[in-house]
């Protein structure tokens, strides 16, 4: 009987160290105990990351309003005149230039019907000029999500919900099954995937002095000088079959606008004009702004990385005309 008791003791301290949330990281801070009154208290005097987002210039924002053209949209030589060719099928946005009787005139000076297009709006988000070091590592919600009281439990309807792009404090960290949750507030824990942190690298060998790192799997861009994170901001990089490949590279050429398109003829055509802010750097592959969506923080282009227009603005202009260093990583062990 004894030693039926020992065998089951130790079975039972087996299943508990396999089954058990591990405390993986902040370890020497309050929150290494997450319920204890000194986590509580550190919360309460860090409730939020000390960094303010990046101005946003409206009417640029604004100015960056295109419309979409749906499938199967004809091309006509005058408003209700004749059918003349049809627009290639993909992911197509054109400027219009005058709108009469229903109809929209392109560039090309043929006309297609008004409800052929939908109209786009650029985001508005902005990242964060970061001028000192923060409290604790920081994340931006990109999935608004209702927190769970504890690591791996259900949310509760009645708890409110964190809004996408909110700016969070992650206290602690611990893993549950595949998946890291993060203390975000007092007894609020979201699961990694919810989120996109920011994750300070070491300077690549041989990068100029102001280089930028961009984290695959994070979806987030920082930026330096030197060693001195700078700038940090959300992104939108390669899809699965069109991944932005890992590696260290230069800028070779900059354009404060230029038109971009791919595929033309297959269904993964793309056309897209007046892309601002303009950074090539791997081959075709490029930095640049974006007006087509509001997807940041997610996969979502054909290989290049996707920033808002004013963070592609801001890093334009704080690289300047010099050398840019752009060192890919894919960000998860």
């Amino acid at each position: 009987m004894k030693r039926l008791s020992v065998s089951v003791f130790i079975l039972s301290l087996l299943a508990a160290l396999i089954l058990s949330p591990v405390q993986s990281a902040h370890a020497g801070t309050p929150c290494d105990d997450p319920n204890s009154g000194a986590c509580l208290a550190e919360i309460q005097a860090h409730p939020a990351p000390d960094a303010e987002p990046i101005a946003v210039n409206r009417r640029e924002v604004g100015a960056y309003s295109f419309f979409r053209v749906m499938p199967d949209t004809d091309l006509y030589d005058a408003p209700n005149g004749n059918i003349v060719g049809r627009m290639d099928n993909g992911f197509s946005f054109v400027i219009v230039y005058e709108q009469r009787e229903g109809f929209a005139r392109l560039r090309s000076g043929q006309w297609v019907a008004r409800t052929s297009l939908k109209q786009s709006y650029a985001s508005s988000f902005s990242g964060l000029a970061l001028t000192h070091p923060l409290a604790y590592p920081m994340a931006w919600v990109i999935q608004a999500s209702i927190p769970s009281s504890s690591p791996g439990a259900s949310n509760d309807s009645k708890t409110p919900a964190i809004s996408r792009y909110t700016r969070l404090y992650i206290y602690a960290t611990v893993h549950v099954g595949s998946w890291d949750w993060y203390l975000v507030g007092p007894g609020q824990w979201l699961e990694q995937r919810k989120v996109a942190r920011v994750l300070p690298v070491s300077r690549p060998e041989g990068s100029t002095d102001k280089w930028v790192s961009v984290n695959l799997f994070e979806q987030v861009l920082t930026a330096y000088e030197g060693d001195r994170l700078v700038f940090a901001t959300l992104i939108s990089s390669g899809l699965p079959n069109f991944q932005t490949n890992v590696g260290t590279f230069k800028v070779w050429h900059r354009a404060d606008a230029t038109p971009m398109s791919g595929a033309m003829g297959s269904p993964a055509a793309y056309s897209l004009p007046a892309v601002p802010y303009v950074m090539f750097f791997d081959d075709e592959i490029s930095l640049h702004g974006t007006y087509w969506h509001d997807g940041f923080g997610f996969k979502h282009s054909h290989g290049c990385v996707n920033m808002s227009i004013t963070d592609a603005h801001w890093i334009y202009d704080w690289s300047g005309a010099g050398d840019l260093t752009v060192n890919v990583i894919s960000g998860r062990a």
